[in-house]
């Protein structure tokens, strides 16, 4: 097309439709084929909707994530064009610039739209000015501001910045932190292409697609200053400055900053830094977290944030505590040491990763090469960074690791599910050899859903009805949950089928879309518009196509899955869906694997998968199935939140006792596969969980579903109301950021305001207090134990002790002086170990301290116990945070 038909094409685009905002002149680099070609000069400009002015408050109300978790204001953009919300994906910006003009004007003379128009206004409005949790039992608290970094967030299919899981718990956090009034910003990057988009070739191998986000028609805005100039911030790479530009996504109370490197001052390399998520080598990984870490807090500070707290939502954005440092050296003229005391004690650090290969490692030179000049200003040596990131150590072979550098860089460390937890302690042992693996210093905050995102309408209107709207405002009170059982069986199981008939719906147009793509012929396209059966039994698995998530485990036996899904009487249905990351063969293989047995005749009609598996393909899948599925392999699940958002919506969850469920199985609330047992060889494993599945749906599960009169399956929908009751106010992301609030926010914002008032004295003293312990401590001895060996004491007695330490050049307040002591195994290790702390009795001379302590006598059987030392100092964030620790020995 020539320049003149270009223009009129233009001109015919925008008549009367749209209005134009003239921007500023650029040269526009062409990128095509990782070439790029400047073309010529243009002048650019944004175009918005035109909107009549009865409609105006319809872009505010679209600029506000808030429609994505609340009904009515969704709908609000739905009744404008059904068919073309679900063509946009949901994205109500996109809506209001692709809609017919006619249709605009007449719903601005439509009352009853206007009225509905109003109403979510006004809903909006009241959200974000009433009181909220953290006013009303926090308001005393200054200074309070939590900076939450994370590598995605999956807000809305129609923001595609995320992957999966990690991002939509990044999302609901956000939500959650919002409702309930918490100072939070989140800071992330904005993906030019995002994560790709999945289809199946013929012979089922998964293929990637990675369409361009056009970021005008997304609900986000760039952020610009009082002059109307787009904020930006630099970012040193190497021996350049990468610029970036920062968005702004607000999701209710919460603003987003997404930083953007698609910007023509810099390089076509650095270009690309956020073109995909999770995409390139390791060197554009550690780009991608030097913007995010890095980038991140210098965004905030551009725009006049000072958080209080930095939370680190994995290990990705790490780099951010060297900058919190860095820029507290520049302000305050202290040195690395002092600052790292000053800020880590504020940083927290969440990993989702249950296994070492599941973290970001990166050579050496990768470190030295893109952070080499940034360090100088830190005045940091290439082997101080590398021993942060625990290059030294021999279980790390030589890498840069992120989690470990994130744990050296941070006062607190927290798993995301309480078997995750002691998974993690486990795993990180090493960093504290000398500890007890149940007192490594990680805790855990599990995870939990946001009730209102995920909960269909249906159910919700019915929770509405029954439970008033507390279960929205106040979802972790049990007391609101208790209501559910006032709920009549026919109207909860009436709903239920609803939304099981629109799944079946969706996926027969789902499932014809994607052979229709595929070339298929009218025949096989017709065929799949009558696949499933709206009232069979129906199961869901949805999942990261990865080995341990086991997706095959279901077709372990396909003569036995055959059985039971082909029943006449009493037939059952199995719906699938997931991605493969892109580089993962292995996972590719399974679901070609799977691909290849849904083929076969006997399952054709009954089993199918659902490509391009993003949060919309979710939400009907998690509100419609009758059983959700997980089969991971125990303990590699951090913790899961599908079966959370499926429990909520009256799915029973039939899974492993891993993750989350590991907390929640109760048999009155859900099924289990297995018992909890760990194998050494998953040959065995996948053998014996395989037939407890099998057995679990042939006599317990199906029979169950079928049972009953008058259509309605009692004992069943007793379980749907036992499972709502009893998870629902646990596991949502209220509890979990009220948890993340009290257990390190509060705490970590207190210990901030501490370590950098006035010259940041503490942080000094702190810094040199560490330094002289470390000096000292190889002459820590536990000299002689004085206690009666092998003597037999009754339960409610007292066992005295007395121990003789040596504490030379160091002082007695400046130590902790304790006894180990708990029930021992077979193999004579202590088993649940408790510490006493022992009282100093007298000073002896030559720097020898007398100690005595009295353990209780609770429990029979054999027991033993050892003495310790450690270092104490109030300021230390944990008691072990030196990793100091002397054990008596013979």
């Amino acid at each position: 097309m020539d320049a003149y038909h270009f223009f009129i094409n233009l001109y015919e685009l925008l008549t009367s439709q749209t209005r134009i905002e003239l921007l500023v002149e650029r040269c526009l680099p062409f990128k095509k084929g990782g070439f790029t070609i400047t073309m010529f000069t243009l002048r650019t400009f944004k175009v918005v909707p035109s909107l009549p002015a009865e409609l105006a408050c319809l872009r505010e109300l679209a600029y506000n994530l808030y429609w994505t978790w609340d009904h009515d204001v969704r709908s609000l953009f739905r009744r404008l064009d059904r068919d073309l919300w679900e063509e946009t994906r949901h994205n109500p910006i996109l809506l209001l610039g692709s809609i017919d003009q006619k249709k605009l004007e007449i719903r601005a003379s439509d009352e009853g739209y206007l009225s509905h128009l109003n109403r979510a206004k006004e809903t909006l409005h009241s959200y974000l000015t009433r009181k909220t949790w953290f006013q009303e039992k926090h308001s005393q608290v200054a200074g309070f501001q939590v900076a939450y970094f994370s590598m995605e967030y999956g807000i809305t299919e129609g923001l595609p910045t995320y992957s999966g899981g990690l991002g939509v718990l990044a999302a609901d956090h956000l939500k959650s932190a919002s409702d309930l009034g918490i100072p939070l910003v989140a800071v992330g990057l904005l993906y030019q292409q995002g994560y790709f988009n999945q289809y199946l070739s013929k012979d089922g191998w998964q293929q990637e697609l990675y369409p361009d986000n056009d970021f005008y028609n997304m609900p986000i805005r760039l952020v610009r200053d009082d002059q109307g100039q787009i904020q930006k911030i630099s970012v040193p790479i190497q021996d350049r400055e990468v610029r970036a530009q920062i968005w702004l996504a607000q999701v209710g109370r919460v603003p987003l900053y997404l930083l953007d490197t698609n910007l023509p001052e810099n390089s076509v390399s650095d270009q690309d830094i956020t073109d995909q998520l999770y995409g390139g080598d390791n060197d554009m990984r550690i780009k991608q977290e030097i913007v995010l870490g890095i980038g991140g807090l210098r965004a905030l500070e551009k725009l006049g944030i000072r958080p209080s707290v930095c939370h680190m939502n994995e290990g990705h954005s790490a780099f951010m505590a060297l900058e919190r440092a860095r820029t507290l050296m520049q302000e305050r003229g202290v040195n690395f040491a002092e600052a790292q005391e000053a800020t880590r004690s504020s940083n927290l650090f969440t990993s989702h990763t249950p296994v070492p290969a599941g973290i970001d490692e990166f050579d050496p030179g990768l470190i030295d090469n893109y952070l080499g000049g940034y360090l100088n200003a830190l005045q940091l040596s290439r082997q101080q960074i590398h021993h942060l990131g625990g290059v030294d150590r021999p279980e790390t072979g030589g890498k840069f690791n992120m989690a470990i550098f994130a744990i050296n860089m941070s006062g607190g460390i927290n798993g995301v599910s309480r078997l995750h937890g002691k998974v993690a302690r486990r795993m990180w042992n090493y960093l504290w050899p000398a500890l007890p693996e149940e007192e490594v210093p990680i805790g855990h905050v599990t995870n939990g859903i946001h009730i209102p995102t995920w909960i269909s309408e249906d159910m919700a209107e019915l929770y509405d009805r029954y439970l008033g709207p507390r279960w929205k405002q106040d979802p972790a009170n049990e007391k609101v949950w208790q209501s559910v059982q006032s709920i009549p069986v026919e109207e909860l199981w009436r709903t239920h089928e609803r939304r099981r008939e629109r799944l079946v719906a969706f996926a027969r147009q789902r499932l014809a879309q994607q052979l229709e793509n595929a070339g298929a012929n009218p025949g096989e396209i017709a065929a799949a518009k009558e696949v499933l059966d709206p009232e069979a039994l129906t199961i869901g698995f949805a999942r990261r196509f990865a080995e341990y998530k086991r997706a095959k485990l279901l077709f372990y036996d396909l003569e036995r899955i055959s059985r039971i899904v082909n029943n006449k009487e009493r037939p059952v249905q199995i719906i699938i869906a997931g991605k493969s990351h892109p580089r993962d063969n292995n996972g590719k293989a399974i679901i070609r694997d799977i691909i290849n047995i849904l083929r076969r005749e006997e399952f054709r009609h009954r089993v199918v998968f659902l490509e391009d598996y993003d949060m919309e393909v979710a939400s009907y899948m998690l509100q419609g199935v009758d059983v959700w599925l997980n089969t991971p392999r125990r303990p590699r699940e951090a913790s899961g939140t599908s079966g959370m958002k499926a429990g909520v919506n009256g799915v029973l969850n039939l899974s492993v006792l891993d993750g989350w469920w590991d907390e929640a199985f109760r048999n009155t609330v859900g099924w289990s596969i297995g018992r909890g047992e760990e194998y050494p060889n998953s040959e065995q494993q996948d053998k014996h969980e395989a037939e407890s599945l099998y057995y679990v749906l042939e006599h317990d599960i199906v029979p169950l579903f079928y049972a009953g009169n008058n259509g309605l399956p009692r004992e069943w929908i007793r379980m749907m109301k036992s499972s709502i009751q009893a998870n629902s106010p646990l596991f949502n992301t209220h509890r979990m950021v009220i948890d993340y609030f009290t257990q390190y926010y509060s705490p970590a914002s207190q210990r901030c305001a501490h370590f950098t008032e006035g010259s940041l004295q503490a942080a000094k003293t702190l810094a040199k207090w560490k330094e002289r312990i470390r000096q000292h401590w190889e002459k820590i001895r536990i000299l002689t134990i004085q206690a009666e060996n092998g003597r037999e004491l009754k339960v409610g007695e007292t066992y005295p002790i007395k121990a003789l330490v040596a504490i030379d050049g160091l002082k007695p307040e400046e130590l902790r002086v304790e006894v180990y002591y708990g029930p021992l195994d077979a193999d004579g290790r202590i088993l649940h170990g408790q510490c006493v702390s022992m009282t100093q009795e007298k000073k002896e001379g030559n720097g020898q301290y007398l100690y005595n302590a009295s353990i209780p006598c609770d429990t029979t059987g054999q027991q033993g116990f050892s003495i310790r030392i450690t270092p104490t100092h109030p300021d230390m964030a944990f008691q072990h945070e030196t990793g100091l620790i002397t054990w008596y020995r013979e």
